[in-house]
């Protein structure tokens, strides 16, 4: 089964009906029929929650984390060892360290693919496997 890991600019897209959208629904909808299971790095659910309360207010967050909660994706922690991990590939590859924690949950044993809409991550996409969303 095919994990995928989905980074707040995946979400973010998929939650303005921005360019990718439809390719993150259908990942959803494959993870509800359980076709294939999806992960979010904590770091990224927090990025998410910032950037919702940015740009529509404090009252929007809990609506929208409710909203992604319902899916029952699975938000894995950010432990030492992760932070450590993904420390060491900001610095391999210069990508931006909050990025770094997906690349991480990418590189884990089996088939992960990474889902985002940050073409900085590129540098990256020698080490896992990454889709990236068209541009907007």
């Amino acid at each position: 089964m095919v994990t995928y890991i989905l980074d707040a600019s995946a979400v973010l897209r998929y939650l303005d009906g921005e360019a990718g959208s439809e390719r993150v629904s259908e990942i959803i909808k494959g993870h509800l029929s359980d076709q294939n299971h999806v992960l979010i790095s904590a770091i990224h659910w927090g990025e998410i929650a910032g950037v919702t309360a940015k740009v529509h207010g404090n009252k929007a967050v809990n609506l929208v984390i409710s909203r992604l909660s319902s899916f029952g994706f699975e938000i894995v922690p950010v432990t030492a060892d992760r932070a450590l991990r993904s420390a060491l590939i900001k610095v391999a590859t210069k990508v931006p360290y909050a990025d770094a924690f997906g690349v991480e949950l990418a590189a884990t044993p089996g088939e992960h693919i990474l889902v985002t809409a940050d073409f900085d991550l590129k540098a990256a996409s020698q080490d896992v496997k990454i889709e990236f969303l068209p541009r907007k």
